[in-house]
């Protein structure tokens, strides 16, 4: 499914203060940077596992939607700044962005897992516990703003941690050596080894699951604003009847091959 952009610009001209979206619409903030969640291209479409989902929710729900890329450390500020209606993301559900917006319930599970070189030190580990005390004085990269860097601040303090505004911008960096490993959710991660560039890499065989620790969230969820609690109460059910019909099961098995969405308990 594709649902074109609407740029920050034209957001931010269109709004000054209040909710952007008109009565019956429905404006998504995403990233658009971080495959096969989220991804724009050039002609203005957001395409991946987000972007149905999205398109998904707007059905169930009978709205217009459309997508605001934004970068994704700037998508929690956007929202409480009334720029778009709802984060649509990848976005974990953590204790301390609880404090500054609402979520909806889950609908998808994340695997977290690191990318290394081939025969390095760190691809033969296969337990969580000597990954960690491996990354001392490694030089990891992780994206800005994610739940991936605030586990490795907490847990693996003595990794020299590399942060960067997108996922391809690290790819980069991991591609040309100028990091150890990478860590993400192993879908973006395979994304990555897909590619040429990939070749010489591989997952580390330890999958981090978010129950491990707090860090790591409770799921994806939808971003809401905290005072707009109908807006919440709607998204809710609309994912839970989309969870349990299989819609958003058959969306992961287009994008990811395996089913990570998240039935509502």
């Amino acid at each position: 499914m594709k649902l074109k952009v609407l740029s920050l610009l034209a957001c931010l001209a269109a709004s000054t203060g209040s909710a952007f979206a008109a009565e019956g619409e429905l404006s998504i903030g995403t990233e658009g940077a971080y495959p096969p969640w989220s991804m724009s291209d050039a002609n203005g479409n957001v395409t991946g596992f987000d972007a149905d989902v999205g398109a998904l929710l707007c059905t169930k729900l009978e709205l217009k939607c459309h997508f605001v890329v934004q970068a994704f450390d700037g998508l929690i500020p956007a929202l409480k700044a009334k720029r778009f209606d709802v984060i649509i993301s990848g976005m974990s559900i953590t204790a301390d962005r609880k404090k500054e917006i609402n979520f909806s319930v889950g609908y998808a599970e994340l695997a977290n897992m690191f990318v290394a070189p081939k025969g390095s030190d760190l691809a033969g580990v296969t337990d969580v516990d000597t990954l960690l005390k491996s990354l001392a004085g490694k030089k990891v990269g992780v994206q800005a703003g994610t739940t991936h860097a605030h586990f490795l601040e907490k847990r693996a303090p003595d990794a020299d941690l590399k942060t960067y505004d997108t996922l391809d911008q690290m790819q980069i960096d991991l591609a040309s050596g100028r990091i150890d490993a990478a860590f993400a959710d192993q879908s973006a991660l395979q994304d990555f080894l897909d590619k040429p560039d990939g070749k010489n890499f591989q997952l580390v065989g330890v999958q981090i699951k978010s129950t491990f620790d707090p860090t790591l969230g409770e799921g994806i969820g939808v971003g809401i604003a905290q005072e707009n609690t109908e807006l919440k109460a709607k998204i809710d059910k609309a994912l839970c009847a989309l969870t349990a019909d299989g819609s958003v099961g058959k969306a992961s098995q287009k994008w990811f091959k395996t089913d990570i969405s998240r039935p509502c308990n």
